[in-house]
C-alpha cells in the first residue's frame, strides 16, 4: 500500500522519513519551494533529540547549527530567572536545542531521499481530496492528482484537507495574537521563555545574524497597536527586553511586522476512510510553551508505529487510524488545557506587574524546575520508535 503525506513541516517530514525507512511507498507534498518560513518554531525538545538517537542519527543531527539550553529562563525588567531545568531528564541529551527549523526539515528530507520508495514533491499545493464514495483515495494538486491508499494531512493549523474532509472540529477561543519581526543580532542573550516588562511580553529566537522576535498582543488589537505608532511599539519591546533597544532602530516600517493569528482547535475525529489528520491539522497548538513541534513529531512517530505493519501487509483499515487518535488524543487534550491556562496567565501578566515573588521562588526551588523540565522536555506522552527498518 502507498501513502501520500500532505505538508512538509515537522509532522509531515518525520512521518515521510519513518515510512520510507520502514519500506512503505510514500510521497510528501509541500506547497512551498523550500522550508524557509519566519513563523516556524526552532525548539527541538529532549524527547525529540532522543528519537534521533533511536534512529541512529544523533551524531549527524547534533552537527547541525544549534544552541544547547539546559535551563530555560524568563527575563523580568532586565533580570533573568531560571524556571525550567532539563538536567535531570532520563534522556541522552539533557537540554533543549534551538535549531532553525528549516535545517531540521532539510536534514529529514535528505535522510529520507536515501530510500528509493520516498518521493518529495515541492511547489505542489493540495487543493482538494479525491473520493470514491465515502473513502478518500488521494489528493488533487491543481490540474493533476495523486492517488494513495492512505492520505495523511499534515498541512498545518489552516489545513485545507481538514476543511474539505468535513471532519468536525472544536475551536478554542484564544485571547492573544503575536506580532512577528526580526532585528539584527548584535548582543548575546540567553534563550528564554520570554521577556516581561512594561506591560509587554516578548519572545526572541536566536537565528544567528538576527533575532526573530514575537510580541504578544491582545486578539484582534493589531489596529490599535499600529495606531499608537511604531515608536510606541519599539519602546514597549525595549521595555521588556532592554538588550533589543539598539537593534530595534532597524524596525522602520510596519511592513516589517507580520501578524501571526494564534489559533487553537482539535478535531473530534482525526480520520475517515483513507484519511488521517495529525499535528496541527488535527490539533492546532498555541505557541505558548513551544509545544507544537514536539507534539507534531510525537504524532508522526505514533502514526508510523501503528500503521507500518498494515501498510506493509496491505491490511490497513479505519480501525488502524482510530488507534492513532486513541493513542495521541489524551496527551493532546491535556497539553491544550495546560496551554489555555498558560495563555490566560500571559494575558494577566501583560496587564499587570509580573509576580516576581513567585518567579523568584521557582528560581530557588530545583524540584519545581525539574518537574517543569520534565513536563516541557518530554511532553505528556513520550513516543519511541517501535517498528523495524525494512
Amino acid at each position: 500500500m502507498n501513502c501520500c503525506v500532505v505538508g512538509g513541516g515537522p509532522a509531515g517530514m518525520m512521518l515521510g522519513y519513518l515510512l520510507a525507512r520502514a519500506g512503505v511507498e510514500v510521497t510528501v507534498i509541500e506547497k512551498h519551494a523550500d522550508f524557509f518560513r519566519d513563523f516556524r518554531g526552532d525548539t527541538i525538545h529532549p524527547a525529540t533529540i532522543d528519537l534521533m538517537a533511536e534512529l541512529g542519527l544523533l551524531e549527524e543531527f547534533m552537527a547541525l547549527p544549534h544552541t544547547e539550553v539546559p535551563e530555560l529562563s524568563i527575563g523580568v525588567d532586565g533580570k533573568v530567572y531560571g524556571l525550567v531545568d532539563f538536567s535531570r531528564l532520563p534522556t541522552r541529551c539533557r537540554f533543549m536545542a534551538f535549531m532553525p527549523q528549516w535545517d531540521f526539515l532539510t536534514f529529514l528530507a535528505e535522510k529520507a531521499k536515501q530510500y528509493p520508495n520516498f518521493h518529495l514533491s515541492m511547489s505542489s499545493e493540495a487543493t482538494d481530496l479525491l473520493w470514491r464514495g465515502d473513502t478518500v483515495t488521494g489528493v488533487r494538486l491543481g490540474d493533476r492528482s495523486i492517488t494513495a491508499d492512505l492520505t495523511v494531512a499534515c498541512d498545518g493549523r489552516f489545513s485545507v484537507l481538514r476543511e474539505t474532509s468535513g471532519l468536525p472540529v472544536r475551536e478554542f477561543p484564544m485571547p492573544v495574537d503575536v506580532l512577528w519581526f526580526r532585528v539584527p543580532r548584535r548582543l548575546g542573550a540567553t534563550p528564554t521563555l520570554g521577556y516581561l516588562g512594561g506591560g509587554q511580553i516578548v519572545l526572541a529566537i536566536d537565528r544567528g545574524e538576527y533575532w526573530q522576535c514575537g510580541a504578544i498582543i491582545g486578539k484582534g488589537t493589531m489596529g490599535q497597536v499600529r495606531e499608537a505608532g511604531l515608536d510606541a511599539f519599539r519602546d514597549s519591546i525595549a521595555g521588556a527586553a532592554p538588550f533589543l533597544a539598539e537593534p530595534l532602530a532597524t524596525l522602520v516600517d510596519w511592513e516589517q511586522v507580520k501578524l501571526l493569528s494564534v489559533r487553537a482547535n482539535r478535531l473530534q475525529r482525526w480520520y475517515c476512510p483513507g484519511l488521517l489528520c495529525i499535528g496541527d491539522a488535527a490539533h492546532a497548538m498555541s505557541p505558548v510553551g513551544a509545544a507544537g513541534v514536539n507534539y507534531a513529531i510525537a504524532d508522526a512517530v505514533a502514526t508510523a508505529n501503528a500503521l507500518v505493519t498494515p501498510l506493509r501487509t496491505g491490511t490497513l483499515t479505519t480501525a488502524d487510524l482510530h488507534r492513532v487518535q486513541r493513542r495521541r488524543a489524551p496527551a493532546v487534550r491535556t497539553a491544550q488545557t495546560l496551554q489555555r491556562q498558560q495563555t490566560a496567565n500571559l494575558v494577566r501578566l501583560a496587564g499587570s506587574r509580573p509576580p516576581l515573588g513567585l518567579i523568584r521562588a521557582i528560581d530557588k526551588l530545583p524540584p519545581v524546575k525539574h518537574l517543569l523540565g520534565r513536563l516541557i522536555g518530554l511532553g505528556i506522552r513520550r513516543e519511541h520508535i517501535r517498528f523495524e527498518q525494512a
